[in-house]
């Protein structure tokens, strides 16, 4: 259980990691270029890894449902979806709503027991918990620091009234 949390903290922080870059790229790139660059690169890496650690056998696809192949292009909706909401949300912000989309999907996913997986039985704690992180971002949203205003003249004011 415990390689498990390290896991999964490692894979939260190297997720906030890649939005990070793919922001930057996005910068100076357009979207669909961002998304070429990062799941091209992520496919040469891959398949490097793969083939450095599995060898051969990395190619040995056996019973699996035909819709698992489309996984590769939900990914391009993932860094497409993410690269704008970081854009127009900023990092943190972009990242707590997208964690909180996981945990809630996974929620109702594992609940119906969809997409192959095993069924779990739902719990009002467990919807409770999404929901005290909805209310978390909302308090991060709503409560967080004003933007300093553009005015200039009111800016001056502030200082003035700053040095009496």
């Amino acid at each position: 259980m415990l390689i498990g949390l390290i896991l999964a903290l490692a894979a939260g922080s190297l997720v906030s990691l890649q939005n990070i870059f793919n922001s930057k790229v996005n910068e100076h790139t357009g979207s669909w270029s961002t998304t070429t660059l990062v799941l091209g690169m992520g496919f040469i890496a891959s398949l490097l890894m793969g083939l450095l650690m599995e060898g051969k056998n990395m190619f040995t696809l056996q019973h699996m449902q035909p819709w698992y192949w489309f996984s590769g292009m939900i990914g391009v909706g993932v860094v497409i979806c993410l690269v704008q909401a970081t854009r127009l949300l900023g990092p943190t912000y972009a990242i707590s709503i997208v964690l909180t989309s996981q945990l809630g999907f996974a929620l109702l996913w594992d609940s119906l027991g969809w997409l192959g997986l095993t069924k779990v039985p739902f719990s009002f704690n467990q919807l409770i918990g999404v929901l005290i992180i909805v209310g978390g971002i909302l308090v991060f949203k709503l409560g967080g620091a004003r933007e300093p205003e553009s005015d200039s003249s009111t800016g001056k004011r502030q200082q003035a009234l700053n040095l009496k």
